[in-house]
């Protein structure tokens, strides 16, 4: 079945974001549930992907485990069997899609990492040059992987808003504090690379991904929200790469092209066609698969 909202009423709601809606538990940790819901250039469509937030959080609870050496993450349990009973009472609703997480302070930044010229780095490459401000190489053409590993950092915006793509610099000002700052660069580039070349192995480029951070009462740097799944990352399949024009892929490009071949006016929330959601749903069991070797359970 599936879950457009959740509806919590004996939890208190604290957010509903693109596709999460996240609740309080008590004074000491959240509950993020993945829904559902599915968006593309910043706006939800009206109905949703069933069995999306399952693999979405199955995904993160992958990466979470694979990277946790190099950062901690906010994640307490996924088990909802060790959930409060408070939680467990609504298993129908959020059982495989919610993670029971630590509070923190949540970084004003959405860390993203390039590691090949797509989307909106290679439109504004295309004009200027450069992504984010930073200087490139002359000649590079549309999916090529960059000389080396790019931290394109943005704002977090508002629902309903887009993200600002921001020179790094620029996040030392929002900040105001560039050891945190310089932190987050390296943590980030650090989670991408070992991402990266695991998904490789496995099949799969991984052209960019976002990741997001907090800060727990000690001040140490924590990765938050999901982490490296289709919706805040560029899968693409390795074995029909080609650099110098789009490629295919297992996240929402799909979704992407089918809204730019409609002439889709980037602000309104439509219906999508069954076979639009067929079709996203499967490049996301099989992401899945390629890098776990498992078969989702939705």
């Amino acid at each position: 079945m599936a879950l457009l909202n959740s509806n919590c009423p004996d939890l208190k709601l604290v957010a509903r974001g693109k596709v999460r809606d996240l609740y309080e538990v008590d004074e000491k940790s959240l509950l993020f549930v993945a829904t559902d819901r599915i968006s593309a250039f910043d706006v939800i469509m009206t109905n949703p992907i069933a069995g999306k937030g399952k693999i979405l959080t199955e995904i993160s609870l992958f990466w979470f485990d694979l990277l946790k050496d190099i950062i901690p993450n906010h994640l307490i349990t996924a088990n909802f069997d060790e959930m409060p009973q408070k939680v467990q009472k609504y298993r129908s609703q959020l059982e495989g899609r919610s993670i029971l997480v630590k509070k923190m302070r949540v970084i004003p930044i959405e860390a993203i990492v390039r590691g090949y010229i797509t989307g909106s780095g290679w439109s504004e490459y295309q004009k200027k040059g450069t992504i984010c401000d930073i200087p490139l190489p002359k000649g590079l053409v549309e999916s090529q992987k960059l000389p080396e590993v790019l931290f394109t950092p943005s704002t977090k915006a508002d629902i309903g808003d887009h993200d600002e793509n921001i020179h790094p610099s620029k996040m030392v000002e929002i900040l105001g504090d560039k050891k945190l700052a310089d932190k987050i660069t390296q943590t980030a580039i650090a989670l991408y690379t070992k991402a990266s070349e695991y998904a490789t192995k496995k099949g799969i480029i991984i052209a960019d991904t976002k990741f997001e951070f907090g800060l727990d009462e000690q001040n140490n740097l924590v990765l938050v929200d999901e982490v490296l799944t289709p919706d805040s990352s560029r899968f693409w399949p390795a074995n029909k790469y080609a650099a110098g024009r789009s490629q295919e892929s297992f996240d929402k490009q799909f979704l992407r092209n089918y809204l730019t071949s409609i002439g889709f006016d980037k602000h309104t929330s439509i219906e999508l066609p069954a076979d639009v959601i067929s079709n996203t749903l499967s490049k996301y069991k099989e992401a899945f698969h390629l890098l776990t070797g498992r078969e989702v359970c939705l």
